[in-house]
């Protein structure tokens, strides 16, 4: 596994520091013809090792935005543990509240493509994110002083992205849930989240309604709303973004991109909130700050080598004649004088 190279564009003069608690994990991937059935050995090509887990992820696509982040998470004593602390290293993620054990190896999913398809067969060993706890989270706090915004999923156990979000708002920051992968959750994670990121999906499970519910999606966040979460911004995928607060409703169209790969398109989508967050812009504008960041992941193969720069951002900003948020403008400028 070769860790991309840091780029600093985009770097802001007075960078704002972002919090994410969440996994990390190691993709093992390769081809086949078709999927095999059960007691079946097939031969296999294009075998890789990719980083993932949402928490990482998201974590590296706050950083190449500009932000100062600290990562919380737990990964193994071993190579595959060593590799995601080198992708860190790269990316100037600050990981000191990054924990090794040797009680479980790191996080890890057997992938299995499809060729001619594209369809998949899965499986995860959460392995070391499972032994992050709410105690461990606590023990965290100077991950929390001064961030402005603390993000966090539910590839770790639920009671630690609880610890996440009531540490976070404890210190006035904004915090965010990815509810991925969806699960119920208790009245006490939902309000302890200011913003929801679910998919149209996640967003029905969450409601504790069936995953194929015909049901109007600004219904189904409007019952989330009910539940304790402040505000819901959902993705739509090629639609946008809905955004629902208790007292309004709009979308954020998206952008017009040719897709190549959209797997990372959600993680980037929540360090781009994550981001305009963090610099001070409204709940309407850091969506359509996420709408592009989460549009030009597509446009790549692969989650990490997706994830966009700011000076890729700003290149989009200015090839289709958007008007860019300031603060990435102020970035761009401190970038040229390192």
């Amino acid at each position: 596994m070769v860790a991309l190279p840091f780029v600093p564009e985009a770097r802001l003069l007075n960078a704002p520091k972002i919090t994410v608690v969440g996994s990390y994990a190691t993709g093992l991937t390769m081809k086949v013809e078709r999927l095999p059935n059960c007691g079946e050995t097939l031969l296999g090509t294009g075998y890789r090792v990719d980083f993932g887990g949402k928490g990482s992820n998201q974590a590296v696509g706050c950083a190449r935005l500009g932000a100062r982040v600290s990562f919380v998470a737990k990964i193994g004593k071993d190579s595959f543990g060593e590799s995601a602390l080198a992708l860190y290293r790269d990316e100037r993620l600050d990981v000191t509240h990054v924990s090794q054990t040797a009680d479980a190896p790191t996080g890890v999913g057997f992938i299995v493509v499809e060729a001619a398809s594209g369809n998949n067969c899965i499986v995860i060993d959460p392995g070391a994110n499972d032994l992050l706890t709410a105690a461990d989270v606590s023990g965290c706090t100077a991950a929390f002083e001064s961030c402005g915004v603390v993000l966090t999923q539910l590839e770790i156990p639920v009671a630690a992205a609880e610890a996440a979000m009531v540490h976070g708002r404890a210190r006035g920051a904004i915090t965010i849930l990815n509810p991925a992968p969806v699960r119920p959750l208790p009245s006490s994670v939902l309000q302890a989240v200011d913003i929801l990121t679910p998919n149209v999906v996640e967003a029905k499970v969450l409601a504790g309604r069936a995953p194929d519910a015909a049901i109007a999606p600004e219904q189904v966040a409007r019952e989330l709303i009910r539940s304790g979460v402040k505000q819901v911004v959902m993705t739509l995928g090629e639609n946008g973004a809905l955004i629902v607060t208790d007292s309004s409703a709009s979308r954020v169209p998206a952008i017009n991109v040719k897709a190549a790969d959209t797997t990372g398109a959600g993680d980037a989508f929540n360090a781009g909130l994550a981001m305009a967050l963090a610099c001070g812009e409204t709940l309407e504008d850091a969506v359509r700050f996420a709408v592009v960041t989460g549009g030009l992941a597509i446009t790549k193969e692969g989650v990490i080598p997706s994830l966009p720069h700011g000076d890729e951002v700003i290149a989009f900003y200015r090839q289709s004649g958007a008007m860019q948020p300031p603060w990435l403008s102020a970035g761009a400028a401190h970038a040229s004088e390192l």
